[in-house]
């Protein structure tokens, strides 16, 4: 929650409340659908069966947020100091950088320690990617007039939605991995 917080704080401005909650809602199912299809792809095996674990909380959002960031960031639009602004990229690509490496070093110890503690990286980079293609089309709200920025928010929420909706209609109707048979959900 901090880093969502920290995050969230530097993107308002730029993206606006509205940009800001989209990209938060948009990211976080995008890392959810990822996430579920990696695991239906490859699903975790031991000695109890087959196991297609369930994703929780909101860091796939926050890579969302951090990929948005790192986008917009780059604009030449903003009146902050250019040796400032790449400052702050820095930290935030930085921030992205460490919190997978975290992620994937957790997930790794696990498969030898047998902890129990898994890191759902699939969800992390499926929010980022999705944070980095949600902002292309955009321009940073500081500096811009409100109609482009308006059309282009629209469009990266189109884009965004329509892109997920097919993958999620993919999702629905792909096969169960091989050797698993019918499944039945109750």
């Amino acid at each position: 929650m901090w880093c969502l917080w920290n995050l969230a704080l530097l993107a308002e401005p730029l993206m606006g409340s509205w940009g800001l909650v989209a990209v938060y809602i948009l990211t976080g199912a995008a890392g959810n659908l990822l996430s579920t299809w990696m695991y239906w792809l490859w699903p975790i095996r031991d000695s109890g069966g087959v196991m297609f674990p369930a994703g929780a909380g909101a860091s796939g959002a926050v890579f969302g947020i951090a990929g948005a960031l790192i986008i917009l960031l780059k604009s030449n639009r903003l009146p902050v100091p250019p040796d400032e602004l790449k400052k702050l990229r820095k930290s935030v690509i930085y921030f992205a950088a460490l919190n997978l490496i975290l992620g994937l070093s957790i997930s790794g110890g696990n498969l030898f320690l047998h902890s129990g503690l898994n890191i759902d990286n699939w969800a992390h980079g499926g929010g980022f990617v999705c944070g980095l293609l949600f902002a292309l089309p955009m321009v940073p709200r500081i500096g811009s007039p409100k109609a482009v920025f308006g059309n282009r928010l629209r469009v990266a929420v189109l884009l965004v939605v329509g892109g997920l909706v097919l993958f999620g209609f993919y999702l629905a109707n792909i096969p169960p991995p091989s050797g698993l048979g019918s499944l039945q959900f109750n």
